[in-house]
């Protein structure tokens, strides 16, 4: 192990941490994102094939500072809906990490994600379709699975919140307690299939650090934003993985 951190630059370390902080600032206070933002970035630095595994430690890591941070505004009902199936789709991921292709999924879901911007009217329409939910059970499996093929998939479950009912800390605080156990089941996916290396151990470690800094800036900046603008942070963030996704998709495709 000692030899493993001695071939890591404490720079590319603290750029982890800074990195972790920034976007997990930006993710609370856009209810989600966070590990979708840092994909480009690990992309370059550590290679696509290592990217997941490490962005989902880094957000595991962090996520008991948000759980503790938004713990009364958890809707447990819908907590209950998702997580079962999300662990099992994530543990199922975990075991098909290298042989499974999602282009044509990540493409869908990038052009769902993009024309929030017009279901909602950019942000002035509170609502655009009725959810139920049981919705929340085939959800948690679907976004369980291909983000732990991607290393993030929050956004897409925006939607369904928002038009379920939940927003501003309610969003937060449920979405960071169903992402606790998800990500609980997808890192031990990838140390029981042998997918975390020591040098990716340090990797996500660096990065979850700073994400807790981030939940902590985040809490302070969502207390005092307006609903409204909580939600067109939120449609901002949804539109620009959205695009992300749609090139990734289309570079791996073409």
């Amino acid at each position: 192990m000692e030899t493993v951190l001695a071939d890591i630059s404490p720079l590319v370390l603290v750029g982890l941490f800074l990195l972790g902080a920034a976007t997990f600032t930006l993710s609370t206070i856009s209810g989600g994102g966070g590990a979708m933002m840092q994909i480009p970035v690990l992309n370059f630095l550590i290679g696509a094939s290592q990217t997941a595994p490490v962005i989902n430690l880094g957000a595991f890591i962090s996520r008991p500072t948000r759980i503790i941070i938004f713990w009364k505004y958890i809707v447990w009902k819908v907590f209950w809906f998702f997580v079962p199936a999300a662990m099992i789709g994530a543990l199922l991921a975990a075991w098909l990490f290298s042989e499974v292709k999602i282009y044509w999924i990540q493409l869908l879901v990038g052009l769902f994600l993009v024309s929030a911007l017009f279901q909602y009217r950019f942000g002035k329409k509170d609502r655009s379709f009725n959810v139920k939910l049981w919705y929340f059970i085939p959800l948690g499996l679907f976004i369980s699975i291909i983000g732990t093929f991607t290393g993030g998939m929050g956004p897409i479950l925006n939607p369904f919140l928002i038009n379920a009912g939940i927003d501003k800390e309610y969003l937060v605080g449920t979405k960071a307690a169903q992402s606790f156990f998800l990500g609980l089941a997808q890192v031990s996916g990838y140390v029981f299939f042998g997918l975390l290396t020591p040098k990716l151990w340090a990797f996500g470690i660096a990065l979850g650090l700073g994400a807790i800094l981030g939940n902590l800036i985040g809490k302070w900046l969502l207390f005092r934003m307006s609903k409204l603008a909580f939600r067109r942070w939120l449609i901002a963030i949804m539109v620009i993985a959205g695009i992300m996704l749609v090139i990734k998709s289309l570079r791996e495709i073409l």
